[in-house]
């Protein structure tokens, strides 16, 4: 009776044990990018899709200075998911110091490819800003040092024959304090890296006439890096925008961790294309979210959570 007895408390313990184990939860803290931007919302509508989707989770969004500090809190462990440009997650991979990496960040893994960044050069009409040119002794605002939308502004300038030796002033500033100074008449221009329709254009096109400055194809090309291709804002994107405007597209990353369980970012990417209506009513730049592409022209290895899920979608 004794043995019995033993392993009868014995087989509750383990029982207890793997109850515990199985109900420990599931953290998953989201990063993002300013309130302002298009990452923020993306992340609230992942949150929500996770926290209804996987068992015992706990999901959280942290507005950040988006890419670059995206990034390297994956690498410290300080996030589950984050939002990235394709340029910025080559740059970490390769660790370059000058865009914000000390040394190659190696736990870093796709979950997939994400929606196009389209890079909008918008300026107060008052300031005769049209082109590229035009913005040579002019005020502007290009994100946060060494942020992935600061990256694009070096690159896109110096792809244009210009430095920022050849503006008047240039700002580091977050989306919606860049709008709010053009308002207040002490900023000329901003260029901001985003999905289409952003708040902040939004909301600044609502109040004043603005320029949509283009960046020609020709440009694009002298950039030299796969990652900026061609594109069109769409006209009537913002309120008195009445034409398409030529500019650059990046592609956004959904990056996660290498040592999240193959599991945990299975149902995170399952859940993500079988929400993408859903999340499509977050922020309209979801819409353009695609499972046929998600998994291609990468420029860092798929999670083997993620790749499971587009092997059996036949994505891959």
């Amino acid at each position: 009776m004794r043995v019995k007895t033993r392993f009868a408390l014995l087989a509750a313990a383990t029982l207890t044990l793997s109850s515990a184990a199985q109900a420990a939860p599931v953290f998953i803290n989201i990063l993002t990018g300013g309130t302002s931007g298009v990452y923020y919302p993306i992340g609230v509508g992942l949150s929500q899709i996770y926290s209804d989707g996987i068992a015992g989770s706990k999901t959280s969004v942290q507005a950040t200075k988006a890419s670059v500090e995206n990034l390297n809190l994956l690498q410290a462990g300080r996030g589950e998911l984050a939002l990235a440009l394709g340029d910025s997650v080559a740059d970490a991979k390769n660790g370059v110091e000058d865009a914000g990496f000390k040394a190659p960040l190696t736990k870093l893994r796709a979950l997939g490819g994400a929606y196009p960044n389209y890079i909008q050069i918008v300026a107060s009409k008052e300031s005769g800003i049209k082109t590229l040119a035009d913005l040579k002794g002019k005020t502007i605002s290009v994100g946060a040092p060494k942020s992935g939308t600061e990256l694009n502004a070096r690159a896109i300038f110096k792809a244009a024959g210009l430095t920022y030796e050849d503006m008047g002033k240039v700002q580091y500033l977050p989306f919606a304090e860049s709008v709010e100074l053009i308002k207040n008449r002490q900023l000329d221009a901003t260029l901001q890296s985003s999905g289409l329709g952003m708040a902040a254009i939004r909301d600044l096109s609502s109040v004043m006439p603005l320029n949509y400055v283009a960046i020609p194809s020709e440009v694009v090309t002298k950039i030299g890096n796969p990652a900026y291709q061609s594109a069109m804002i769409p006209a009537n994107t913002y309120d008195g925008q009445a034409e398409a405007v030529p500019t650059v597209a990046i592609t956004n990353i959904l990056v996660t961790r290498a040592d999240l369980p193959d599991d945990v970012v299975y149902d995170m990417t399952r859940l993500l294309f079988d929400n993408l209506g859903r999340l499509g009513n977050s922020h309209s730049a979801a819409k353009d979210i695609k499972l046929e592409a998600a998994a291609k022209n990468l420029p860092i290895a798929l999670h083997p959570g993620a790749e499971r899920y587009y092997k059996e979608k036949g994505a891959l």
